[in-house]
Parts: structure tokens; sequence; C-alpha cells
């Protein structure tokens, strides 16, 4: 991953973490870093930066991205040729990427808490495959889920319109 992609993932993730429901756009990340920093880098520097005119970036401007987005300075600069993110390792078992993929959905739904949260919970299953498997049985299961649904959170559930209610 470049610079300017990892940037842009930040500005994405900063977004959902803010309840925008979208990506921060160059300049609100601007307007952002000045406020909350007290310091500032110009849009066209972000610009440029993001789109790969500028592959390399001043420790200042290194520093103050790691303060802002709260990440390691070392993450800001471009991955070597032929790295990976994920563990290539045959060692890596089934129960370890359902781990990983429920984490990094339950950052990507930040902005809905109850479902950020429910995927972080399965995450921390001691066995997160059988979590997964008994959950799609349990939607096999014709009117199973809204049973469920209605024993386990009844406010929720009596709160829901009749056609919502179905769909639970």
């Amino acid at each position: 991953m470049t610079l300017g992609e990892k940037i842009r993932y930040l500005r994405e993730v900063e977004g959902s973490l803010r309840n925008l429901g979208r990506p921060m756009t160059q300049q609100e990340l601007m307007k952002s870093i000045r406020k909350e920093t007290g310091k500032a880098i110009s849009q066209s520097y972000l610009s440029q930066i993001e789109g790969g005119k500028r592959p390399h970036i001043t420790q200042s401007t290194r520093t103050l991205l790691a303060r802002f987005f709260k990440v390691h300075p070392g993450f800001l600069v471009d991955d070597p040729e032929g790295y990976h993110t994920e563990l290539t390792s045959d060692l890596r078992t089934t129960e370890g990427q359902l781990d990983v993929w429920l984490l990094q959905g339950s950052e990507r739904f930040a902005g809905d808490p109850p479902l950020s949260e429910a995927l972080v919970k399965a995450a921390r299953e001691k066995d997160t495959r059988r979590a997964i498997l008994l959950l799609g049985e349990i939607l096999n299961t014709p009117d199973l889920a809204n049973r469920l649904f209605e024993a386990l959170r009844p406010e929720i559930a009596r709160t829901a319109s009749p056609a919502r209610r179905r769909s639970l």
C-alpha cells in the first residue's frame, strides 16, 4: 500500500469514527487538523501526497498526520514491494481469519454500535467458526431468529413494526 492509499484509507476510517457515514474530505481533514492540533498542512500538499506526486513527506508532516490519526509514524510510508498485511503462513487458522475479518467489520461499522459490538463479541468467541455456523442454522430455521430476538431483546422487538419484526 502506498502512502497516498494509506492516507485515503485513514480519511475513510476517520469519517466513520466521526459518524459522517463517508470518508472525510481533504478539506474537512485540513480543518480538523488545524482545529485539533493548532498546526496545518495545505489541501494541495495532501492532494499531491494522495495522488502519488509526493511519495515522500517531511518528518514534521508525518508526525502531524500520525498524531492526528493516532497511528505510528512508521505506518505513513510506502510499503515495500511484495509486503503483505496478512499472514501468509499455512499456520493461519480459519478461526484466526474469521476473527480478523469480524474485527475489521466492527471497525467498518463503527457508526452502528450494536452491530459493531456484536461483531467484536463474535470475534472474541472461543470457537468463532462454530458460532457463525450456529447463526446460519438459526437463520435456516423458519421464524427461530424472530422468536429468539423477541425472547432475548424484547425491548427492541416491541418497538419494531410488525413488518420489521418479521425481518428481525
